[in-house]
């Protein structure tokens, strides 16, 4: 089922259908077929002169691999969010941070000597350790690694871990939250 979008500023801006399709190389005959959704429903779609039904969503989602879900949040006319850091102090390690509902960037600066082990402040995540200058050392459960200017590491999150500085250091955390899908 699909309906007139009113007028004023979009919810949904279906026409992401379009990127997705050609993405996909495919025509809107392909699409049609793929999803039994008519040719006219979905340039309809693709010009935002319609907006989808939850079962419309559903087919287009399945025919781009993705959810339901996934494809209403890209359909949300707002294609990006912007957010300001904060800063906090952890032991010796000073951090700037960024946060999303789907992830977390760290700017931290720690001098030598310094140490950090946080593993309940985690959800289920993964977790990039990226050396910007100096040295640290990451110790995991069964293994350690010394990270040098350069390098990088990922883990999951969960693992206790702790982060020591070898060296005055300047790093990049992420924390990526895992995609549950079942």
């Amino acid at each position: 089922m699909t309906g007139k979008i009113e007028e004023g500023p979009e919810m949904y801006r279906f026409a992401v259908v379009r990127d997705l399709r050609k993405r996909d190389g495919l025509t809107i005959a392909d699409l049609s077929k793929k999803t039994g959704i008519s040719p006219a429903v979905i340039s309809k779609l693709e010009r935002n002169q319609a907006v989808a039904g939850l079962g419309t969503l559903f087919r287009l989602a399945r025919a781009f691999g993705i959810t339901s879900a996934e494809l209403l949040a890209l359909v949300e006319s707002r294609t990006a969010q912007c957010k300001k850091e904060t800063e906090r102090i952890a032991g010796d390690f000073h951090f700037r941070q960024i946060e999303f509902a789907n992830s977390k960037c760290f700017y931290a600066e720690a001098p030598k000597g310094a140490k950090r082990s946080s593993p309940d402040a985690h959800r289920d995540d993964y977790e990039t350790c990226w050396v910007l200058a100096g040295a640290l050392k990451v110790v995991l459960p069964y293994e350690t690694h010394i990270l040098k200017t350069g390098d990088c590491l990922q883990f999951d999150a969960l693992f206790e871990h702790t982060y020591e500085a070898m060296e005055d250091c300047r790093i990049i955390i992420q924390h990526i939250h895992k995609q549950k899908r079942f």
